[in-house]
């Protein structure tokens, strides 16, 4: 045998079978590299759906699982920054010029708020995104498998548009509350008008405020229903009151009266350290009105105390106006009793001995009258 032969039997003779034959139009490499090491079609296959498949099926669960975490971190990182630089200017404000004990109880308070309104917007925005990221990984293992997604993106989004269509509301109370909760604009424990009703904030939903009046109604209220918010307990309050006195009585003697008043409270231990923020001030005469004559007081107070305030001065101004001899008005009326004779005025003259003269609007309506009666 000649060496030409010997060479020409020795080397492996082409394959009738591709590696496109046995691994499909896009081989994998687990597929490629065991075809070309075995050459089987059979252990070629095998490898790429015992091993290939389930190995990249782990990998996309792996990088979605870190991607998720690490979305969260993120959003939670945001969120916070969120929350705390909302108010934050403000309270600093504020607490430079109220009383120690505001300072240290204002910074707890503080965070705490902000605290829960982190913890809302991190649980939120952090669902959202985890469903996200969770549903492009359903995806891509599906098309692990083969499996048309054409079909299923188009169903998704015509579902998607029909639930966008029926569900307009409950969207537009959920980027509402979205809103609401990055701004700040109300929190649990505030007392808030909200239009439809007013009174305590009992809990904060992307979907519905929960309120309690005055009379202990609870009002759930949708977000999107709500177009304005007063907030009567944010950060700080005002008790304000409007003190009437008499006409004749001594505007300075009764402002300075009014000031001590409020003076004391503010000394008070059991209040000024607690309750106010601020020294009172009195602004002077407000309104002249029918009966009296009112005097304009103000203070500020801590969130929410302003009603509780108000009511312990005007026990404090009564008391003090009495020992004053200062008078409160009220409604007064001056009747006068006329006697028969001596107040009354003199008869009327009879119509007819007073000159009167027709006016133009009628002169027209009598002159048609006059013709019809010559015709």
């Amino acid at each position: 045998m000649s060496l030409e032969v010997f060479l020409a039997q020795a080397e492996p003779q082409p394959s009738a079978t591709t590696v496109i034959d046995v691994c499909g139009a896009d081989p994998s490499w687990l597929c490629r590299w065991m075809w070309e090491r075995t050459g089987n079609e059979l252990v070629s296959s095998a490898s790429d759906w015992l091993i290939g498949r389930p190995l990249k099926i782990v990998i996309i669960l792996l990088a979605t699982f870190l991607a998720s975490r690490l979305a969260r971190r993120v959003v939670r990182g945001l969120s916070e920054r969120i929350a705390k630089t909302s108010t934050h200017q403000r309270l600093q404000k504020i607490r430079s010029h109220g009383p120690g004990k505001l300072l240290v109880e204002g910074d707890d308070q503080d965070h705490s708020r902000a605290q829960a309104r982190a913890d809302t917007l991190a649980t939120v925005l952090g669902s959202v995104i985890s469903a996200v990221v969770w549903s492009v990984a359903v995806l891509l293992i599906l098309g692990e498998f083969n499996i048309n997604l054409g079909p299923l993106i188009a169903g998704a989004g015509i579902a998607g548009v029909a639930i966008g269509f029926g569900a307009q509301s409950m969207v537009k109370d959920f980027i509402s509350g979205l809103f609401m909760l990055i701004e700040d604009q109300f929190g649990v424990g505030d007392v808030v008008d909200l239009g439809h009703a007013t009174g305590t904030v009992e809990a904060v939903t992307l979907r519905a405020t929960t309120l309690r009046d005055i009379a202990g109604t609870v009002w759930h209220i949708p977000n999107g229903e709500i177009s304005r918010v007063g907030n009567k307990s944010q950060l700080w309050s005002r008790a304000m009151l409007d003190v009437e006195v008499a006409y004749d009585t001594d505007l300075r003697l009764a402002e300075g009266v009014i000031q001590r008043v409020a003076n004391e409270l503010w000394d008070d231990p059991e209040w000024g350290g607690d309750e106010l923020i601020s020294q009172p001030e009195v602004w002077g005469v407000q309104t002249l009105g029918a009966s009296g004559i009112a005097i304009r007081l103000v203070i500020k107070t801590q969130p929410a105390m302003q009603w509780k305030v108000e009511r312990e001065l005007r026990m404090r101004i009564k008391e003090a106006f009495d020992e004053a001899g200062i008078e409160i008005p009220f409604p007064q009326r001056t009747v006068w009793l006329r006697q028969q004779g001596d107040y009354f005025p003199a008869p009327s003259p009879p119509p007819e001995s007073i000159a009167v003269a027709v006016p133009p609007r009628y002169e027209s309506d009598r002159r048609a009258g006059d013709e019809e009666d010559e015709g």
